[in-house]
């Protein structure tokens, strides 16, 4: 039952937006644009590589590799005005990925639901296009860590993980419909610390596939009897230039989160974090920033070792450099502690995911690490921007 309700919602994701489409799009051709119409695509990869494991039971497992299936539908922007002129027209869309990385008796099949960017990163009018893929999900159907049933599982503690992945590859033209894809990718499946053990998994390996494109338009054409045939491939136009306003923020933000340390793997004990964050941001242009500020933060699980309240906040200062995409930004910050970094080591990164809410209000998720690349926690909340100049 479990595996046709699986697929059935396999079925469901990938087709259903086409059928909206079929059924309720209105048929609006500019036939005064080169491109007419709506750009959709479907594509499939299969996936294989290594592990970059860095846990201490699973090595003979692991050992083999790991193999994958993935499926894309993606939306290909074509109108001048869009956003994405910036940004060399990348396309964007849902996916669906079935990992075999191991023993499922220990490890599980980890499905994934994500979203993707595809930016192509050569000019346009080649038969090779060159892009760069970030993809960013929930993957579930893992089998945890227990203590009694599977004692070896020190990957994850949760059926539910997070998934995210960077491809870097290229799209070869077949013919007008239809393009080879390949690449190599990295993959990173973890719960940020919510529940331990949390090692998660590190894959580093080669993709190849096949995508299909369509135009939407053509079967509402066909459906009137109208002999116009409608490209399907999108003819990217020249990238347009990066809008330069040279302006400064403030930016105040605050997040929480949950975490589990590892001695209580395996049981319901949580505990609970604080940021809270003063920075100076200057933006060069619509897409590039830097930044700097100061970090406050709580954390709840330094109690087995600072009992005291007072003993479990830190501060810290950072740098870092920002990527907004339309409404979405990616944030990179490095930092350090000011005095007792409470076993944590002198530096920490912060990684971030920003969604412009209003003019002067944001949503954030991200995760700040501990010891180099280690996660310490993972954290959501709102920013404000009061002030700019």
């Amino acid at each position: 039952m479990f595996i046709r309700i699986k697929y059935f919602f396999f079925i469901l994701l990938f087709f259903f937006p086409q059928i909206i489409l079929a059924q309720n799009d209105t048929l609006s051709i500019d036939h005064k644009e080169e491109n007419k119409g709506k750009f959709r695509y479907i594509e499939f990869k299969g996936r294989t590589g290594l592990h970059m494991y860095s846990g201490e039971l699973l090595n003979n497992l692991l050992s083999t590799g790991y193999g994958a299936i993935e499926a894309r539908y993606g939306w290909q922007p074509s109108s001048k005005e869009h956003w994405s002129n910036q940004y060399g027209y990348p396309s964007y869309g849902v996916g669906y990925y079935i990992g075999f990385i191991g023993n499922p008796s220990v490890l599980g099949t980890p499905n994934a639901i994500f979203g993707f960017l595809n930016f192509p990163i050569n000019r346009p009018g080649k038969r090779t296009v060159f892009q760069i893929s970030p993809s960013f999900g929930l993957i579930f159907n893992l089998k945890p860590y227990e203590k009694d049933d599977n004692p070896l599982n020190d990957s994850f503690g949760s059926k539910y993980a997070l998934y995210s992945s960077l491809s870097i590859g290229a799209e070869y033209f077949i013919n007008n419909s239809m393009d080879l894809l390949y690449g190599v990718d990295l993959t990173h499946l973890s719960m940020a610390r919510i529940m331990t053990p949390n090692y998660g998994l590190n894959m580093i390996g080669v993709n190849l596939g096949l995508r299909y494109l369509y135009n939407a338009d053509q079967r509402r054409l066909n459906k009137i009897n109208s002999p116009e045939q409608l490209q399907s491939r999108f003819k990217r136009y020249p990238k347009s230039k990066n809008t330069k306003f040279n302006k400064s923020y403030i930016n105040i933000y605050t997040g929480i989160g949950t975490v589990q340390n590892e001695e209580d793997k395996g049981t319901s004990k949580r505990y609970y974090t604080f940021s809270g964050v003063l920075d100076y941001q200057y933006k060069f242009d619509n897409m590039h920033a830097v930044t700097t500020g100061f970090d406050l933060f709580y954390d709840e699980s330094l109690s087995l070792y600072y009992p005291d309240k007072k003993d479990k906040y830190l501060t810290g200062i950072h740098a870092g450099y920002d990527f907004s995409i339309h409404k979405l930004a990616l944030r990179l910050q490095g930092g350090a502690y000011f005095g007792d970094n409470k076993g944590k080591e002198p530096l920490y990164m912060r990684v971030a995911v920003q969604y412009e809410i209003t003019k002067w209000m944001y949503f954030q998720f991200g995760i700040k690490t501990k010891k180099g690349a280690r996660v310490d926690w993972m954290e959501w909340g709102l920013g404000f921007k009061p002030f700019n100049w």
